[in-house]
């Protein structure tokens, strides 16, 4: 074997992985059913994601989703947790799906959109009278002048193109329309993009939760769901304080909103962002994303006759469903032998007071004080917490990007690419075209265009 044989011996051996994926792999990534069955499927599995609660501790699954009886008899906290429907997000089989997703299009774009976009930049003119016959809409004129048709064009914002040769000086052809075909690229481009900021945001990101007692100051700590990518750094050097924390009621007694005045503090403790929250009204630093997500009672302030002021933690009560209640035991004695159980269901200020029996002894208002057990018991205030849901996510830019993007292009679609010719030949003038989309609207266009011809002299359709 020749030096040169063996050169093409390996020049071949190159090209089988790239003849592969044009004859293999790219007729499958490009077919629309492939697209549209990967659509479905990432919707499906985001509505999941949308309906099951991400990033929870394993008990609220086992407590919500039992084994006995399954959801549909199937979805238990075991089916959630092995095939990660708890953080559906950050899957891999989830992000693969995303990423083969982007593949097709990618593929489409550069296999049909672009090259369909070149064939309409490109353009002939039509020299035969045969021409026009292949052409939807077409007419053939006698005594007009090709040149009485271009100011009719101008006015309906057609691109001319005519020859300056005199010998061909009696060839047309206008267009108008291309940036319908530049749409669907576009469209294309956005959706990429969302992915893209999809699995970026999923890889980087991160979620926490916290409850905080108002007034104190916390640093971001309890991660419950991070990417494999994620990076604590963008919490550094900084805090937040819960200012205050309190829920405004309805004239029924039901919640109407609640609010966290919030500062972020640098390492000095100044004050470098301030801001009030509420449920949709989140806070906003450093690309960290604080949302009002839920409340509690934390704490109750306390008496007893002339002691100092205590104040006790107070903890949320199992109800079985039937509703929310926060409770404390307060020692009426020195040697905690005696004392009294305290309820709270709300901020409102009232609460009730039990004795070891379980008995009611008596309902009162925060600022009030009553005897209990030989002491007398002020209640002064109670405290709430805010649950605030804390999220990191850098690719929302891009997903923001890219749906602005999808929404130029869907505009930009709407867009009918339409092209016109003519021909003079003696003294008849050829003139067709045809357009990709809104055909009604072209033909009533070349219709009105012929009609302002037929003042020139009679038209015979062809």
């Amino acid at each position: 074997m020749t030096s040169d044989q063996t050169t093409s011996t390996e020049l071949s051996w190159w090209l089988i992985p790239g003849r592969f994926i044009r004859r293999e792999i790219l007729p499958v990534l490009t077919d629309l059913r492939l697209a549209i069955i990967l659509l479905l499927v990432i919707a499906i599995f985001s509505v999941s994601g949308t309906v099951i609660e991400q990033g929870q501790l394993p008990d609220f699954y086992q407590s919500n989703y039992p084994e006995h009886p399954a959801l549909f008899g199937f979805l238990s906290w075991k089916v959630i947790q092995v095939v990660g429907l708890d953080h559906v997000y950050r899957t891999w089989w989830f992000l693969s799906l995303l990423v083969l997703f982007g593949t097709s299009l990618t593929a489409c774009t550069f296999t049909r959109q672009l090259p369909a976009l070149k064939a309409a930049q490109k353009w002939k003119y039509y020299q035969e009278p045969r021409n026009f016959t292949k052409l939807a809409l077409s007419a053939e004129l006698e005594g007009v002048c090709l040149s009485s048709i271009p100011p009719i064009l101008q006015q309906k914002s057609y691109r001319i193109f005519q020859e300056t040769n005199p010998e061909k000086d009696d060839i047309l052809y206008a267009r108008k329309g291309i940036v319908g075909r530049i749409g669907p690229i576009i469209v294309h481009i956005g959706i990429v993009a969302i992915l893209l900021g999809g699995i970026w945001g999923a890889m980087t990101g991160f979620m926490a939760q916290e409850m905080i007692t108002s007034g104190d100051t916390f640093q971001v700590k309890n991660i419950v769901d991070a990417g494999a990518w994620s990076s604590k750094d963008v919490l550094k050097d900084w805090s937040v304080r819960v200012n205050r924390f309190w829920i405004d009621y309805t004239p029924t007694g039901g919640i109407d909103q609640f609010y966290s005045d919030m500062s972020v503090l640098n390492d000095d403790g100044q004050e470098v962002n301030h801001e009030k929250i509420y449920v949709n009204k989140p806070l906003r630093y450093h690309g960290v994303v604080f949302y009002q997500t839920d409340w509690g009672i934390s704490n109750v302030r306390v008496r007893l006759n002339k002691s100092p002021i205590f104040q006790l933690p107070m903890v949320q009560l199992d109800t079985k469903g039937k509703g929310r209640i926060w409770g404390t035991w307060i020692p009426t004695k020195p040697d905690l032998s005696e004392g009294v159980s305290l309820l709270a269901k709300d901020l409102q200020g009232m609460v009730l007071i039990y004795d070891a029996q379980g008995k009611l002894i008596n309902t009162v208002r925060a600022g009030m004080s009553i005897p209990v057990n030989g002491v007398n018991l002020q209640i002064l205030d109670i405290m709430g917490s805010t649950g605030l849901q804390i999220k990191f996510d850098p690719g929302i830019p891009i997903v923001y990007t890219g749906f602005g993007l999808l929404m130029l292009g869907v505009v930009m679609s709407y867009f009918s690419h339409s092209q016109i010719w003519a021909l003079q030949k003696g003294k008849t003038l050829y003139i067709g075209g045809k357009t990709n989309r809104a055909q009604v609207a072209f033909e009533q266009e070349i219709l009105a265009i012929l009609d302002q011809l037929s003042s020139v002299n009679n038209v015979k359709k062809s």
